[in-house]
């Protein structure tokens, strides 16, 4: 059974789960009844970060652009541009176990594409979520509800796994950003 958290809260991953390696991180989204004549594309992106919370190389950004990390630990299974359906819209594939070691924490984020010439934001965004599953057995560990606590913003920071004493664990986080993509990248140090 899925561990299901709140904003803030952490959660051990692989010291509950032993031998825990591959793992997906699935995320999903509805959007709101809106008629602005555009569709809303959501883009999920991981952000390979050190101790410092910044990336090492632009390399260490996996999004639709750059769907895989030379490590080969983190693969980005494709982008989904108008989030119809049920069920994860994005996926981010996941090897614990060829994570480089100097890796100490991959965030999770969710932004919207074009979202200001498109006039759009997560406050027209509903039933926003996360959650990781284990590539082996299908079963869901740990889920994460955004709820509905944004209005302008146009990124959002949704988790991060990290290391700790050896072991990987989640972090809900939830924090979401004005300036899309561009402010997440100068957050985390990639290059724009």
């Amino acid at each position: 059974m899925a561990v299901n958290l709140s904003k803030g809260q952490k959660v051990d991953l692989t010291k509950t789960n032993p031998g825990l390696s591959k793992i997906f991180v699935g995320l999903g989204w509805d959007v709101n009844k809106y008629d602005g004549g555009s569709d809303f594309d959501l883009d999920a992106s991981a952000f390979l970060c050190g101790d410092n919370g910044r990336v090492f190389s632009d390399a260490d950004f996996i999004f639709y652009s750059n769907t895989k990390h030379a490590s080969g630990s983190v693969e980005h299974t494709g982008d989904n541009k108008t989030g119809s359906g049920e069920g994860d819209d994005e996926v981010i594939k996941v090897d614990l176990a060829l994570v480089p070691q100097n890796i100490s924490r991959i965030a999770f984020t969710v932004t919207i594409y074009d979202a200001d010439q498109r006039k759009q934001n997560f406050g027209q965004v509903s039933n926003a979520y996360i959650h990781i599953m284990d590539q082996v057995t299908g079963q869901e560990i740990i889920r994460y509800d955004l709820g509905e606590d944004f209005s302008i913003e146009t990124a959002v920071v949704v988790g991060e796994l990290y290391r700790h004493n050896g072991e990987w664990k989640f972090n809900a986080i939830g924090s979401g950003f004005q300036g899309g993509l561009y402010a997440l990248c100068q957050n985390f140090g990639v290059n724009v």
